[in-house]
Protein backbone atom coordinates (compact mmCIF):
# COMPACT_ATOMS: atom_id res chain seq x y z
CA UNK A 1 0.00 0.00 0.00
CA UNK A 2 1.06 3.56 -0.54
CA UNK A 3 -0.07 5.50 2.18
CA UNK A 4 -0.94 8.93 3.55
CA UNK A 5 1.70 9.94 6.05
CA UNK A 6 0.83 9.84 9.88
CA UNK A 7 2.57 11.26 12.91
CA UNK A 8 2.71 7.67 14.13
CA UNK A 9 3.22 5.70 11.51
CA UNK A 10 -0.21 3.62 11.53
CA UNK A 11 1.66 2.35 15.09
CA UNK A 12 -2.13 3.28 17.02
CA UNK A 13 -4.33 1.96 14.19
CA UNK A 14 -4.35 -0.07 11.14
CA UNK A 15 -5.30 1.98 8.03
CA UNK A 16 -8.41 2.78 7.24
CA UNK A 17 -9.77 3.51 2.96
CA UNK A 18 -9.13 7.44 3.16
CA UNK A 19 -5.86 6.82 4.09
CA UNK A 20 -4.71 4.49 1.00
CA UNK A 21 -2.94 6.35 -2.54
CA UNK A 22 -2.40 3.15 -3.81
CA UNK A 23 -3.38 -0.97 -3.09
CA UNK A 24 -0.84 -3.01 -5.10
CA UNK A 25 -1.91 -6.87 -5.00
CA UNK A 26 1.32 -9.33 -6.06
CA UNK A 27 -0.74 -12.20 -7.63
CA UNK A 28 0.36 -16.05 -8.66
CA UNK A 29 -2.16 -18.13 -8.15
CA UNK A 30 -4.39 -15.73 -5.92
CA UNK A 31 -4.87 -13.40 -9.54
CA UNK A 32 -8.69 -14.53 -9.63
CA UNK A 33 -9.47 -13.80 -5.77
CA UNK A 34 -7.69 -10.69 -5.91
CA UNK A 35 -9.12 -9.93 -9.28
CA UNK A 36 -12.69 -11.12 -8.42
CA UNK A 37 -12.80 -10.41 -5.03
CA UNK A 38 -10.43 -7.61 -3.62
CA UNK A 39 -10.44 -5.30 -6.29
CA UNK A 40 -14.73 -5.16 -5.92
CA UNK A 41 -14.50 -4.36 -2.03
CA UNK A 42 -11.31 -1.89 -2.34
CA UNK A 43 -13.71 0.14 -5.10
CA UNK A 44 -16.71 -0.37 -2.46
CA UNK A 45 -13.99 1.14 0.14
CA UNK A 46 -13.48 4.10 -2.22
CA UNK A 47 -9.30 3.25 -2.47
CA UNK A 48 -8.78 5.44 -5.63
CA UNK A 49 -6.50 3.22 -7.18
CA UNK A 50 -5.16 -0.68 -7.50
CA UNK A 51 -2.66 -2.08 -9.03
CA UNK A 52 -2.22 -6.40 -9.33
CA UNK A 53 0.87 -7.05 -10.46
CA UNK A 54 0.56 -10.34 -12.51
CA UNK A 55 2.89 -12.26 -12.50
CA UNK A 56 2.26 -15.59 -14.91
CA UNK A 57 1.12 -13.14 -17.61
CA UNK A 58 3.80 -10.45 -16.70
CA UNK A 59 0.89 -7.21 -16.51
CA UNK A 60 0.13 -4.53 -14.44
CA UNK A 61 -3.69 -4.29 -14.27
CA UNK A 62 -4.67 -0.78 -12.93
CA UNK A 63 -7.85 -0.15 -11.78
CA UNK A 64 -9.24 3.57 -11.64
CA UNK A 65 -12.44 5.52 -10.60
CA UNK A 66 -13.63 3.54 -7.47
CA UNK A 67 -17.47 2.70 -7.48
CA UNK A 68 -20.09 0.81 -5.28
CA UNK A 69 -19.35 -2.64 -7.46
CA UNK A 70 -15.47 -1.80 -8.49
CA UNK A 71 -13.54 0.17 -10.46
CA UNK A 72 -15.07 2.39 -13.93
CA UNK A 73 -11.96 1.89 -15.46
CA UNK A 74 -9.25 -0.69 -15.86
CA UNK A 75 -6.20 -1.41 -18.18
CA UNK A 76 -3.78 -4.05 -18.33
CA UNK A 77 -0.18 -2.81 -19.19
CA UNK A 78 2.90 -5.05 -20.65
CA UNK A 79 6.04 -4.40 -20.63
CA UNK A 80 7.87 -1.42 -22.35
CA UNK A 81 5.03 0.57 -20.89
CA UNK A 82 5.26 2.81 -17.62
CA UNK A 83 3.04 3.51 -14.85
CA UNK A 84 2.49 6.29 -12.77
CA UNK A 85 -0.02 6.81 -9.26
CA UNK A 86 -2.72 9.18 -9.62
CA UNK A 87 -1.55 10.39 -6.64
CA UNK A 88 2.28 10.97 -7.59
CA UNK A 89 1.80 11.32 -11.33
CA UNK A 90 5.44 12.37 -11.82
CA UNK A 91 6.69 9.41 -10.48
CA UNK A 92 6.65 7.15 -13.67
CA UNK A 93 7.58 3.42 -13.12
CA UNK A 94 8.91 1.30 -15.81
CA UNK A 95 6.51 -1.96 -16.18
CA UNK A 96 9.49 -4.11 -17.12
CA UNK A 97 11.34 -3.11 -13.69
CA UNK A 98 8.33 -3.99 -11.69
CA UNK A 99 8.82 -7.74 -13.16
CA UNK A 100 13.13 -7.62 -12.72
CA UNK A 101 13.99 -6.75 -16.01
CA UNK A 102 15.01 -3.77 -17.81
Amino acid sequence: MLLKPTEDDYTSRHPRPEDAYLVIEVADVSLDFDRNEKVPAYGRAGIPEVWILDLRSQTLEVFREPHFSGYGSQKTLRAGGTVAPLAFPDAVVQIAEMFGRT
